[in-house]
C-alpha cells in the first residue's frame, strides 16, 4: 500500500495528471465552491495563493484581475499554457517576505493548500493574505477535514492525501483566528466524485 501510494504521489507532481485526476474527482463541486463561497464578480481582483495548474480559472467571471502564487514552476508552466491570456501566474513560495508586495485585493484563496502545510506555514500563508487584501476584502480556504461523523472511507482517503497536515476544523479555525477578525465556515461532504470532507473558511479583517 504504502508502495502504491508513493507511486501515485509521484504521478500526481506531474501537472497533466494532477489536472485529469482533480477535474475527475471534482465533478460540479469546483463550480460549487466558487459559486457559494468565492462569489467573484467581474473586476474583481483575486490572488490565489497555492493556485497549481488553476484549473478554478475556468470558473471565475470574464473581467477578473486573477493572480496565481505556486512554488512548483511546473505548476506554473503549465497555467500559464493554458490561462496565460487571461490571468498572471508567478512562481513563489509563501514567506513573510512577499507581505509587503501584494495589496488591494477583493478576494485571497487558497484551494487544498493549508492541509500540506505545517503550522508554522500556514500562519505564513494567512499573514501573506490578510496582507493582500483590501478593505473589504475575504479570504477564502478550502481543505480537506478530519470530523466525527465522516464515513470510514472520507476518513481513509484524507489519510492518503499528499499533504501531511490535514486537520480538524477546530485545528483550522484555531489558525485563522489568530490572524483574521471574522472567520465563517462550512463544512461540505459533497464536493466530489469520491467520499470526502471538506472545510470552507471565509475569512476577512
Amino acid at each position: 500500500m504504502q508502495r502504491l501510494f508513493r507511486t501515485v504521489t509521484r504521478v500526481l507532481e506531474v501537472p497533466r495528471a494532477y489536472q485529469l485526476f482533480s477535474n475527475w474527482v471534482a465533478g460540479n463541486g469546483r463550480e460549487t465552491y466558487v459559486r457559494e463561497y468565492v462569489r467573484p464578480v467581474a473586476g474583481d481582483r483575486i490572488l490565489d495563493i497555492g493556485c497549481g495548474p488553476a484549473d478554478i480559472v475556468r470558473e471565475l467571471p470574464h473581467g477578473v484581475q486573477y493572480l496565481g502564487l505556486d512554488a512548483s514552476s511546473e505548476y506554473i508552466d503549465a497555467a500559464r499554457a493554458r490561462f496565460g491570456d487571461r490571468a498572471t501566474f508567478e512562481c513563489q513560495a509563501v514567506s513573510p517576505a512577499l507581505e509587503a508586495r501584494y495589496s488591494g485585493y477583493q478576494i485571497v484563496m487558497a484551494n487544498g493548500v493549508l492541509h500540506h502545510l505545517d503550522d508554522t506555514e500556514a500562519l505564513d500563508a494567512l499573514h501573506l493574505a490578510r496582507a493582500a487584501l483590501g478593505g473589504n476584502g475575504r479570504f477564502v480556504s478550502l481543505d480537506g477535514c478530519y470530523v466525527p461523523s465522516q464515513s470510514t472511507a472520507a476518513r481513509w482517503l484524507l489519510h492518503l492525501d499528499r499533504g501531511k497536515h490535514v486537520r480538524t476544523p477546530e485545528e483550522y479555525l484555531r489558525l485563522a483566528q489568530q490572524v483574521f477578525g471574522s472567520v465563517v465556515h462550512h463544512l461540505r461532504h459533497d464536493l466530489m466524485r469520491i467520499p470526502y470532507t471538506h472545510l470552507i473558511m471565509e475569512c476577512s479583517p
